[in-house]
């Protein structure tokens, strides 16, 4: 019997052949290929999972216009409900223009508007994406009529009642991607399960709260400041626990540039809005940009890190082992 080994610059083993002589039969021989050694991260260095075939300017746009709509309502529904007329109105018209570019950028990444239609046509618990589509569905015709009432200034008890409704259902249109995209088998996706809802949800209060103190008066602009706040903070600690949590699969997470641009954002912005946003209308312009920035950059980190986590197979295979070990 004899065998051949073809062995990479790295030392790894890359193929295997062995002929061996079969019984009865001198002159034959047959071929066997062999898998690589244990020690390789996969076969021939190549991704063990097919990259995701969404577009990252539809899906990471997606992720934060949908955040971002979802927490307008709700602060919409709080102003509404405690005398702040201004700031509900500007959590109305948001969470409408954020509801139409996030419903654009899903049907754009869809293909045809049609398959969005289909998924209604069951209602599936286990699946994200369905109980996504359901809740999409809830809220979507609350929050146009929300706003639509206010920019006309017709119905306005019916656009009370539509304001409150979606603001209900705001926070499961905020947090729902989050359990949409850990659903996959990309790994720092996958992986981030316990967090990634508290880091979305942060995220979305903190751009939802920035709108509110860039746009609406300083004297209405209190709850929006108290939700910045509150969200910068959730979202910061919840995406250093997660990063601490997964170890050597947290590194694209933070190789990441743009999250940590968002982490910096979010967090000058909540500051600067609180110690000095409620005396200066042009500190509260800033902040709230920087907030809404930062939102937006947290969302296109998450979606980049996870890509890259999926192109490598290291962080596929060697996870898996620590997992078994």
């Amino acid at each position: 019997m004899t065998s051949q080994t073809d062995v990479r610059l790295d030392g790894s083993a890359e193929l295997r052949t062995e002929r061996e002589a079969t019984p009865g039969s001198a002159g034959d021989r047959r071929e066997r290929r062999r898998p690589p050694e244990a020690g390789s991260d996969s076969y021939y260095g190549r991704p063990v999972l097919n990259e995701p075939t969404w577009q990252e300017h539809d899906i990471a746009g997606y992720l934060f216009l949908g955040g971002l709509a979802g927490a307008s309502s709700t602060l919409a529904a709080v102003a509404e409900l405690t005398g702040r007329p201004r700031l509900a109105r500007v959590g109305r018209v948001a969470a409408l223009c954020a509801l139409g570019g996030s419903f654009y950028s899903l049907i754009h990444d869809l293909g045809r508007p049609e398959r969005f239609i289909n998924m209604l046509r069951v209602f599936k618990v286990t699946s994200p994406m369905s109980v996504g589509t359901w809740i999409l569905t809830a809220y979507g015709p609350q929050a146009v009529c929300a706003g639509a009432a206010d920019l006309s200034g017709r119905l306005p008890r019916l656009g009370r009642v539509a304001t409150v409704g979606a603001g209900l259902a705001g926070p499961a249109v905020a947090t729902y991607t989050a359990a949409l995209i850990c659903d996959t088998a990309v790994p720092a996706w996958h992986e981030g399960f316990r967090e990634m809802p508290f880091l979305f949800a942060g995220s979305a209060a903190a751009a939802a709260g920035g709108l509110g103190m860039l746009a609406a008066p300083l004297p209405e602009a209190g709850p929006a400041r108290r939700v910045a706040m509150l969200g910068a903070v959730v979202e910061c600690v919840a995406a250093t626990r997660m990063e601490r949590r997964l170890g050597p699969l947290a590194e694209p997470l933070k190789r990441s540039r743009l999250l940590r641009a968002g982490e910096a954002l979010s967090l000058a912005g909540a500051l600067a809005g609180i110690a000095v946003g409620r005396r200066s209308r042009i500190a509260a312009v800033a902040a709230g940009a920087a907030l809404l920035a930062g939102s937006a950059c947290t969302r296109f980190g998450i979606f980049r890190a996870g890509m890259e986590s999926a192109n490598d197979p290291k962080y596929t295979v060697q996870w898996q082992r620590r997992k078994l070990s």
